[in-house]
Formats: structure tokens, sequence, C-alpha cells
């Protein structure tokens, strides 16, 4: 059998035991420290894998809720029109074309009219039938419909009879005065 390099000095007599155990000592100290430096890169970087890794979770978490924000956005775009498409009324309702009046209503801060029959008119102005936005265009829909569809989204809903606000309640409880007065029938508002 072969004699290691440390015993064949030994021999020759060139070192001692004791500087033998020494740089025996040495060497194990330099392997443990090695081994434990490889160990605390390994953690770190199996940190910094973790990191990344919850890091991406989470940016997959909020890609996955906006996509179902934006998919519930649709189904509710999708539910109220296909509610104005079911119960959309006619305009004219009944009468000729000849008899149209103007129905004019706000959309924001622009006014838009509508022509409609009379009896419509009333209809409207009375609360049974509210008018709807349906992509570029007005539609009218019974008060029931309108309420479910401003129930999704109130701006769908551009007028209805009872949507009167406490500022024109105030205002027509103070125009009282005029109230004995007679209003002619032939007048159109």
């Amino acid at each position: 059998m072969a004699l290691s390099l440390q015993e064949q000095l030994l021999k020759a007599g060139l070192t001692n035991k004791k500087k033998a155990n020494q740089v025996r000592q040495q060497k194990n100290k330099q392997a443990k420290a090695q081994k434990n430096h490889n160990l605390v890169e390994t953690n770190e970087a199996k940190l910094a894998a973790e990191e990344l890794v919850a890091a991406k979770k989470l940016k997959d978490r909020e890609l996955n809720q906006k996509t179902k924000q934006q998919a519930e956005k649709k189904a509710l775009v999708a539910q109220i029109k296909q509610l104005i498409e079911a119960n959309k009324q006619p305009k004219f309702a009944g009468s000729k074309r000849e008899d149209e009046v103007v129905c004019n209503f706000t959309d924001g801060t622009v006014i838009k009219r509508m022509y409609v029959s009379q009896s419509t008119q009333k209809q409207i102005s009375q609360g049974k039938l509210a008018i709807v936005k349906l992509n570029d265009g007005y539609e009218l829909v019974p008060m029931p419909v309108a309420n479910k569809i401003a129930e999704r989204d109130e701006a769908s809903v551009v007028y209805r009879a009872d949507n009167i606000s406490d500022e024109d309640q105030k205002s027509s409880e103070n125009d009282d005065w005029y109230a004995e007065y007679d209003i002619p029938d032939d007048l159109n508002w």
C-alpha cells in the first residue's frame, strides 16, 4: 500500500507529528468554511428564487382579478343589452308617424331629442316608460325594466319621470303661486 505524502515526510524526519496534526486541522477548517460558504450561497439563491415565485404568484393573482373584473363587466353589459332588446317599446305605438311630437331629455350635459307619438310621450311623462341608452341610440323600456337596468348600471338609464331631484321639488313647491291660473289645453311643452 502506498503511503501518503504526510506519512512519507514523517518517516523521512522532515516534519514531526505536531506539525502534521496542525496542517490536518487547518485543512479540515478550510473544508468546513468552504462548505458553510457554499451552504450560505445556496440559501441566498433559494431565498431569491422563493421571492421570485412569490412575486410571480402575486402578479398572476392581480392579472386574474383584472380578467375576472373585465369578464363581469362584459357580462353586465350583455345583460343590459339583452334586457333592452327584449323589452324595448315602439316609439309610435298605435298611431301614425305624422302625429309625432318631440320628446326632449338630457344625456349628461347634452340635450337630446326623440320623436315619439303623443301617447308614448304621455307614458314617458307619467313614469310608465323610461329612456335608456343602447350603444349610440336611445330606446324606450317599461319602468320595471328600467329599474332592473339601473341596478346593474345607473348610467344606462338616461331619463325616467320619477327622477325628480329635491331641488326640482322645492322649486315646484315655490311655484305654486300660479296654481289658481288656468293653463291652456293647446300648450305644448
